[in-house]
């Protein structure tokens, strides 16, 4: 059964951010976000939302290596007696798990901050 946008409950603030780091759809939670690695759907298949307008440009990838130069800090002082020992395996460790925490938090900052936006224009409408 397809219900339209304006029959749905709108959520708050931290039900869509949760949403959104997961994946689903800001507006009822059921729908996909993506359609791919990083490539979001028009509109919701469950609700028909739409939200294929929001960009996020270059604000998920600035966000994603933040986080990953604050979370990889730790592991680069915890091999530090590794790292000055054998320098490159060290280096290649640091860069892997970099490149790991890359690859697993840009998707979800990114459904993050279209659920961000998303959120923003719903509660700017006069209702």
């Amino acid at each position: 059964m397809d219900k339209k946008s304006s029959d749905i409950f709108h959520p708050t603030l931290r039900v869509t951010l949760a949403r959104g780091l997961v994946g689903r759809c800001p507006h009822c939670g059921r729908g996909k976000l993506y359609r791919a690695y990083l490539k979001q759907v028009d509109h919701c298949e469950s609700c028909g939302e739409r939200f294929g307008d929001i960009e996020t440009d270059d604000a998920a990838p600035w966000f994603t290596i933040l986080l990953t130069g604050i979370l990889a800090a730790p592991f680069f002082m915890l091999f530090q007696g590794f790292i000055s020992q054998h320098a490159m395996s060290g280096t290649l460790l640091i860069l892997f798990i970099a490149i790991a925490l890359v690859l697993f938090l840009l998707p979800r900052v990114k459904g993050i901050l279209i659920s961000a936006f998303w959120f923003s224009r719903q509660t700017g409408k006069n209702e």
